[in-house]
């Protein structure tokens, strides 16, 4: 494999899989299963994006008592097994070839950063058939915040590609809170998909991709003002 000097890191839902709405889903099925029916399904709503926060915040506002990380293992597992009763998520379009342009053909590591629980993650990469590499996935099993997460996916890419630290870092991701934590973490930002369009030009993202299809290495790279 070429020797990595810089990262890619990518989300999931909706950015490499059609899944988005599955999870959402699975996530409300799952928390239902604790017996938690009043949920605020306005995840902008919520501190962090990510499925243990969300588990967490409405089961201490249902039971009135402190969440443990104890209750991740079942909650995952209702998660998968309702995600797994839909018909399989597709790639977003272009989404194997550029990993695989990334991983083979460029200076380019990869890892994938996802507010999703690991066993759901791993299950939408494999419908889709894309690469399956679980040390460079971060979820949040064990962590709550969407930059704890894109910080634990950084920390695997540097232990995977052997490097102590990377010279630039592209975050790729189709939601708001994507932007806002590459923002917080001061790493490039690409939108990716075209539901939150919109918003990205409002907040000034200097570049966006319909899907992997329109995205070109170099092209990017000049947007965001990384040299070559």
């Amino acid at each position: 494999m070429i020797q990595k000097s810089k990262l890619a890191v990518l989300d999931i839902d909706d950015t490499l899989t059609d899944s988005q709405h599955k999870h959402e889903d699975a996530l409300l099925f799952a928390l239902k299963h604790f017996g938690i029916e009043n949920i605020d399904t306005n995840w902008k709503n919520y501190k962090n994006a990510s499925d243990s926060y969300i588990f967490k915040v409405n089961y201490e506002k249902t039971f009135k008592r402190d969440f443990t990380l104890s209750f991740i293992p079942e909650f995952e597992k209702v998660m998968t097994e309702r995600f797994a009763t839909h018909k399989d998520s597709n790639a977003i379009k272009g989404a194997l070839n550029i990993i695989n342009q990334l991983l083979h053909h460029s200076d380019y590591g990869i890892c994938f950063a996802t507010g999703s629980l690991m066993r759901p993650a791993i299950l939408k990469l494999q419908q889709a058939k894309l690469p399956v590499i679980p040390e460079l996935i971060a979820t949040s099993n064990g962590m709550f915040s969407r930059e704890e997460i894109v910080t634990s996916a950084i920390k695997k890419a540097e232990k995977y590609f052997g490097i102590s630290a990377f010279e630039e870092i592209i975050s790729f991701g189709d939601g708001l809170w994507d932007l806002t934590t590459a923002t917080n973490l001061n790493l490039h930002f690409v939108g990716v998909n075209d539901k939150n369009k919109k918003d990205f030009n409002l907040m000034g993202v200097k570049h966006h991709i319909k899907d992997w299809n329109s995205f070109q290495l170099k092209e990017t790279e000049k947007k965001l003002g990384i040299q070559h």
